[in-house]
């Protein structure tokens, strides 16, 4: 019989998304096997991300401050604005080291079949922003499934009127990738996003 402490760790753990409860009795093992410190040194860690991370005021973004490192980083380009879904694609992108513009989360997508509508999304925080004047393009950075491209299409028809320029990041084949497995609609998208060379 397992010991109840180790049954809520488990259970805890199992919560986290991706997690399933194989890899959370692993990850409580781990723990139960790890020095103390170790699990005093991860508890802290985990109070301190509740206590000081927030939002940032104006990108929506995690940071400790009022605003976050993007849009304090005047070397970044405040004219040129990438609207992504969430806080991992702006890490994603970030990680490519192309994107010098500042950046604004949505925190999700709009689905009708979930009820998350724009009022539930950042766009009045993003429109906001574009009623400063300081921000000439606007990248969509929402991934490429149907809530994503719902969104994209949406932010287009909302903002195109404003005279803003509106582009979408390209989509297409993967680096690597063959054609014979692509499906269909990757391959379409990937023949109109076409450019001369």
């Amino acid at each position: 019989m397992t010991p109840d402490p180790l049954n809520r760790l488990v259970a805890q753990l199992a919560r986290l998304p991706g997690i399933g409860e194989k890899t959370a009795q692993r990850l409580a093992f781990h723990i139960l096997r790890s020095p103390p410190e170790y699990a005093r040194e991860l508890s802290a860690a985990i109070q301190e991300v509740k206590e000081k991370v927030h939002l940032c005021a104006r990108c929506f973004s995690l940071t400790e401050e009022d605003l976050c490192g993007f849009c304090r980083d005047d070397r970044r380009d405040e004219r040129v604005v990438c609207v992504v879904e969430n806080v991992a694609d702006l890490m994603a992108i970030e990680r490519t080291r192309e994107f010098k513009g500042r950046y604004h989360v949505l925190h999700g997508v709009l689905s009708p079949l979930e009820g998350v509508g724009p009022d539930q999304l950042r766009i009045k925080e993003l429109l906001v922003r574009l009623n400063e004047g300081k921000i000439e393009e606007l990248i969509v950075a929402t991934n490429p499934d149907v809530e994503g491209e719902a969104t994209a299409l949406y932010l287009t028809r909302l903002l195109k009127p404003m005279g803003l320029k509106v582009s979408r990041i390209a989509q297409g084949l993967p680096m690597g990738g063959d054609l014979e497995y692509a499906d269909q609609a990757t391959l379409a998208k990937a023949l109109s996003a076409r450019r001369e060379l």
